[in-house]
């Protein structure tokens, strides 16, 4: 119950990372406002969310399109209404648009994509912050992945979005410490999800044979299990995290959960961000002025 008496705004919870992530806040006790663009697969979600939930949770949902300021607006507005405010957002909502290699996909779906996945972002947190400043503290935690860490063929605006998703938290993080808000991003491993079977339906042309063999392999084996990403959301989401921020941590090789012992090391330093890597890092001498 380490999330009692918070309230939550998960976007894309309707499927997949984004259902496990709620179920796993509604375990822990939060009140939560889930929203999606699939009016159907949302009830369906939010009605299974309530026949868990304890006396006195409030489960409630509303469809909304995060690539849409109007649509973020309006649903960050209600969930304040209906929830009687907002501790912490969570920024899973995110697809993987085009395929392809980056002169032949389609200009318009890698824009779109990008709104998604980075402009999504960007509106949610946008339209909460002042009310978490107001507040004097909150939890921002945004979906982002293996698209940040390494570069994706045929998947570039994916991988753009993510990485930029990265930076937006860093500096987002800076943004709010004197205001008691946590910002971090989650790598939540990889998944069997939607995004997969996408990437098997496209085929070794689309994605290429590399990606594809992989893609073959990981759901041969499972992926790895969603409560994984889901429980580092519920940590970061509680007071266990408190003065972690401007971090991208890894569900499945980070040792989050030791993590608020070594907060010293983490406030003090750049593990877990994304740097620009010198010469001298690799033992290169030739990159000296």
């Amino acid at each position: 119950m380490k999330l009692k008496g918070y309230a939550a705004v998960i976007t894309g919870a309707n499927q997949g990372l984004g259902e496990a992530i709620a179920g796993a806040f509604v375990r822990h006790g939060a009140d939560i406002f889930i929203c999606a663009r699939d009016r159907y697969k949302l009830e369906s979600v939010c009605k299974k969310l309530r026949s868990v939930a304890r006396k006195g949770q409030k489960i409630t949902c509303a469809v909304a399109d995060v690539s849409k300021e109007k649509d973020v607006k309006k649903m960050i507005k209600a969930a304040i209404l209906k929830l009687g405010g907002i501790d912490i957002l969570v920024n899973n909502a995110g697809i993987y648009g085009p395929k392809g290699a980056v002169e032949k996909v389609d200009a318009a779906e890698w824009v779109q994509a990008v709104q998604v996945n980075l402009s999504g972002v960007f509106y949610t947190c946008k339209h909460i912050l002042a009310h978490m400043k107001k507040k004097g503290h909150g939890k921002i935690i945004n979906l982002s992945g293996g698209g940040a860490t390494a570069p994706m063929p045929f998947l570039s605006a994916y991988a753009a979005s993510k990485a930029g998703v990265v930076r937006l938290t860093e500096t987002l993080a800076l943004e709010c410490k004197d205001f008691g808000i946590d910002v971090n991003s989650v790598a939540p491993g990889a998944l069997n999800t939607r995004l997969l079977e996408e990437v098997l339906a496209a085929g070794p042309k689309a994605v290429g044979d590399e990606f594809y063999a992989k893609a073959l392999e990981q759901k041969k084996k499972g992926g790895v299990p969603l409560e994984v990403g889901a429980e580092l959301c519920a940590f970061l989401a509680s007071s266990e995290s408190d003065g972690i921020t401007g971090k991208l941590i890894s569900a499945v090789w980070d040792p989050w959960k030791d993590l608020p012992r070594h907060l010293k090391d983490l406030q003090g330093t750049d593990l877990y961000t994304l740097r620009r890597i010198v010469p001298e890092d690799r033992g290169r001498s030739w990159g000296k002025k």
